[in-house]
């Protein structure tokens, strides 16, 4: 088991340093993409961004021998999508990017759905969803909490509008590596789990399909998609426990804190 490693100030300030420097790569990324570019062009404008013009390290790009600055899932692609010059965004496409970024020795990550204008209503709602439902869970996040409620959390609001969730990947700690201490499951029950402290920092980062839960590794050894071939999306933020809630450390510029 991982440990769980509580930052201190310092690391926070690093922390902050790092999701803001990732909500920016967003920002460009939103001006940027558009049908008809490839994934991979995509991919390359990310990098460049992130090396050239903030100075920080596309960490996705080498972990765990992976090739690529960004995971690009289209449609049916769960997660871990790989770029590819072949591949063109189509005006249909529902596209989940996720990016991890490092700076000053400290790790963001977050992922965003990218709808395209001719989606179908049914993309565009499971995408919409699914956003609501990450939301849910980061809502309950403050000392005392357990990771049991944010995961319940999550599946109750997901399986109430007959989506299901992916149990095989899940959030994690996130510092000065990518992956710590603890797993944060999208599923569960309430009043089980670690229980929350100030100073904990982790991803929470549901995988909502369309259909069965149940998905697939393509040969690539990447790419995992839906069994029944039907869509999923995603999103992802980095999530610090405060001292009585939470901070959402990768915020974007065109997201608010929900009121409740």
């Amino acid at each position: 088991m991982k440990p769980v490693i509580i930052k201190n100030d310092a690391h926070i300030r690093c922390m902050r340093e790092s999701g803001a420097l990732l909500a920016s790569v967003f920002k460009a990324l939103d001006e940027y993409i558009e049908v008809g570019m490839t994934t991979m062009d995509v991919n390359d404008f990310v990098e460049a961004y992130i090396t050239d013009k903030l100075g920080a390290i596309a960490s996705t790009k080498g972990q765990y021998g992976y090739p690529y600055a960004i995971n690009v899932s289209t449609n049916e692609v769960v997660c871990h999508g790989m770029p590819k010059v072949s591949q063109k965004i189509k005006s249909s496409d529902i596209i989940n990017i996720d990016v991890t970024l490092k700076h000053n020795g400290y790790l963001a990550d977050s992922s965003k759905m990218y709808v395209m204008q001719e989606a179908s209503p049914l993309a565009k709602k499971l995408a919409k969803e699914t956003y609501q439902a990450m939301w849910e869970g980061i809502k309950l996040v403050k000392p005392g909490a357990k990771l049991g409620d944010i995961g319940h959390a999550i599946q109750s609001y997901a399986e109430r509008r007959g989506y299901s969730i992916v149990r095989e990947f899940c959030g994690h700690g996130i510092g000065s590596e990518m992956h710590e201490g603890p797993d944060v499951l999208h599923f569960g029950k309430r009043d089980t789990g670690l229980v929350l402290q100030p100073g904990m920092t982790f991803t929470i980062e549901p995988m909502v399909n369309q259909g069965s839960h149940k998905v697939k590794t393509l040969k690539d050894g990447w790419t995992v998609v839906t069994k029944d071939k039907k869509l999923s999306a995603q999103w992802e933020h980095t999530i610090l426990v405060t001292e009585n809630g939470y901070e959402v450390l990768t915020l974007r510029y065109d997201e608010s804190l929900p009121c409740d």
